[in-house]
């Protein structure tokens, strides 16, 4: 007896090894036990098959990983569970995590066009200290997402009364005149939202960020509600309302501490934060990587909580192309680093440095060797010389993970003016990626279409801007808000297409290319911030006025760019000059073509 059970457990590992351990062919994950289109929850599959793939693929050789096509259901059951410090996202855990790939090395993970379809609240793909991966052929999705949407069907402007219909996934109930959604393990009340329009899915006109009617409500018939305290005139009958809550806990994808990942034709149709958070990672494509509606048909408006994209202290090069981004709340992509705040001068070479922010913190800043550099907020100017760090350790954790405060050791003594006394920022300059973001389609997003925050070079073109609703392309550095870096000294803006930008208003939204750091004190400003961009050869369809906004920026050009007026909208800008400069020098506007004509004393205006 004992030779048999000997036998079938040697018989069981020689079966494993030549089914999966074999680098010559794929691990197929319906030999453990995935099977698609059952709706059975593949969380705990899928956790035990990635954990044992990792452990076995020792080697050098490429091993690919085949999920055979079809659906897939992922429930919070039996899910992995991680504990992550996430940027740009609330801070909570455990997450749960339907596909946890850590700790991977040389692999491909093909989904062969399967569907994965995500239940309650839950983080969908997670690769973390992972190396020469790629993963492709697959999408994201929520059975029931948390924002609710609905669907005007009148709207008695006398009484200040609105009803509406809600789509038919979303579930709900109504608890004491209160409009709650609900789903597995998660509830709220919509605090805001997003207006659609009903035959385009553009954001409606001049509407921004509107109150809802999620308080004083009663249900007239089934799903048909009617709020007593909505009073919106612009919300006409068939109008869409995407209604939020404030929370963002997971994106679609956190991709951590990884080298050289490669996302091929991935969509994401929802996620409760942002389609993708990437941070500490080195060289990242994005190669038909789309935030996205199911097709035309899809009866949805929205798609992400918050940016598409989102790149978070990255370094190497950032390739974005050939993407769809549409109906998220934010930017189709937002590249910066991290400020930390300097709370203590320990001593001339030694300072402490802390995240500020309260969804960006608990992840590494720094090693030993990287280039920083010093800023004084209040007018975003470096102060004194760049430096090295030696040594840096943190001081509110046993190790970065979950830290906020880090003491910083620094090669060569620092400028006495810094320290805790004063606004003062240290800057990575080490961690900061070149960036190239072309042949994407960006379109009926809340917000921005783009921002750009990196010293390295940055190329933007043949890209579609269309109805962005605020600013098509930001570039930014903050030093006192998100405490997001910084300066860009490098950035060519080139063959573009931007289709009526600038509908609603948000932060930042001072022309359809605005280059706008947060600097509290611009008039004892003395130095410059951003430099060095050229914006060449783009074609802007308008309706209004403002096409370029800078403020702090030595060296602009403008050149060979086409701006054709339409009159699709009324025009409704604060704004009324083609270019709007505060602290621009060496700038130079030239060969382009106006529809009615250039006037310099009008179109232009400068403040130095």
């Amino acid at each position: 007896m004992k030779n048999t059970q000997t036998f079938i457990a040697i018989l069981f590992c020689l079966v494993m090894f030549c089914s999966c351990s074999q680098t010559k062919n794929p691990y197929d994950l319906s030999n453990f036990g995935l099977v698609p289109d059952q709706k059975d929850n593949a969380s705990p599959l899928m956790a035990k098959a990635l954990e044992q793939i990792a452990a076995s693929h020792t080697g050098s050789d490429t091993i690919t990983i085949v999920l055979p096509k079809g659906r897939y259901d992922f429930y919070p059951e039996g899910a992995a569970q991680k504990e992550y410090f996430i940027s740009n996202h609330d801070q909570d855990n455990p997450k749960l995590v339907g596909l946890p790939f850590e700790n991977m090395k040389n692999i491909v993970f093909d989904g062969q066009g399967s569907e994965l379809i995500f239940h309650g609240r839950m983080l969908p793909v997670s690769l973390i200290n992972s190396e020469n991966c790629t993963l492709k052929n697959f999408s994201i999705d929520f059975e029931n997402p948390h924002i609710s949407q609905v669907k005007v069907l009148e709207n008695d402007t006398v009484a200040g009364a609105i009803t509406y219909e809600v789509a038919p996934w979303v579930e709900y109930e109504i608890r004491d005149s209160v409009f709650y959604a609900k789903g597995e393990g998660w509830e709220h009340s919509p605090a805001w939202g997003i207006a659609f329009e009903g035959d385009t899915k553009r954001l409606v006109y001049t509407t921004s960020d509107i109150s809802i009617g999620s308080k004083g409500v009663s249900e007239i018939s089934p799903r048909v509600i009617k709020s007593a305290k909505w009073n919106n005139k612009k919300l006409i009958p068939g109008t869409v309302v995407a209604m939020r809550g404030w929370g963002r806990p997971t994106p679609g994808i956190f991709v951590s501490y990884d080298t050289n990942t490669i996302l091929e034709n991935i969509q994401v149709h929802y996620a409760e934060g942002m389609g993708l958070l990437a941070q500490m990672s080195e060289n990242i494509t994005l190669d038909k990587f789309s935030v996205c509606l199911r097709g035309d048909n899809d009866p949805r408006y929205f798609t992400t909580q918050a940016d598409a994209t989102h790149f978070s202290g990255c370094k190497g090069k950032i390739i974005s192309v050939g993407g769809l981004y549409e109906g998220m709340m934010d930017d189709a992509i937002n590249v910066h680093g991290t400020y930390l705040k300097i709370q203590k001068r320990v001593d001339d070479k030694t300072l402490l440095g802390e995240y500020m922010h309260g969804q960006s913190y608990g992840f590494e800043w720094g090693f030993p060797g990287d280039a920083v550099q010093f800023i004084d907020s209040k007018t975003m100017e470096i102060i004194g010389d760049q430096n090295k760090v030696v040594s840096i350790k943190a001081m509110d954790k046993p190790g970065a993970h979950g830290a906020k405060q880090f003491e910083i050791v620094f090669e060569k003594a620092i400028d006495p003016a810094i320290s805790e006394v004063g606004t003062f920022g240290i800057e990575n300059l080490e961690w900061t990626p070149e960036v190239y973001f072309a042949d994407n389609t960006i379109r009926n997003n809340r917000a921005r279409g783009s921002l750009f925050s990196t010293p390295k070079k940055t190329v933007v073109e043949k890209n579609i801007f269309d109805h962005t609703s605020g600013t098509a392309i930001l570039l930014c550095g903050d030093c006192n808000g998100w405490f997001e870096t910084g300066a860009c000294h490098d950035v060519l803006i080139r063959d573009n297409k931007f289709i009526n930008s600038l509908t609603n208003m948000f932060q930042f939204t001072n022309a359809i290319i605005s280059i706008y750091p947060e600097i509290p004190d611009l008039k004892d400003q003395k130095k410059y911030f951003h430099s060095g961009i050229v914006i060449e050869n783009n074609e802007f369809e308008t309706f209004d006025a403002p096409i370029l906004y800078a403020k702090s920026v030595d060296g602009l050009v403008f050149r060979n760019n086409v701006i054709k007026q339409n009159n699709q909208y009324p025009a409704f800008h604060w704004n009324k000059h083609r270019f709007f400069f505060q602290r621009v020098i060496n700038y130079d506007i030239k060969d382009n073509q106006f529809d009615g004509g250039f006037d310099e004393k009008k179109d232009l205006k400068v403040e130095n």
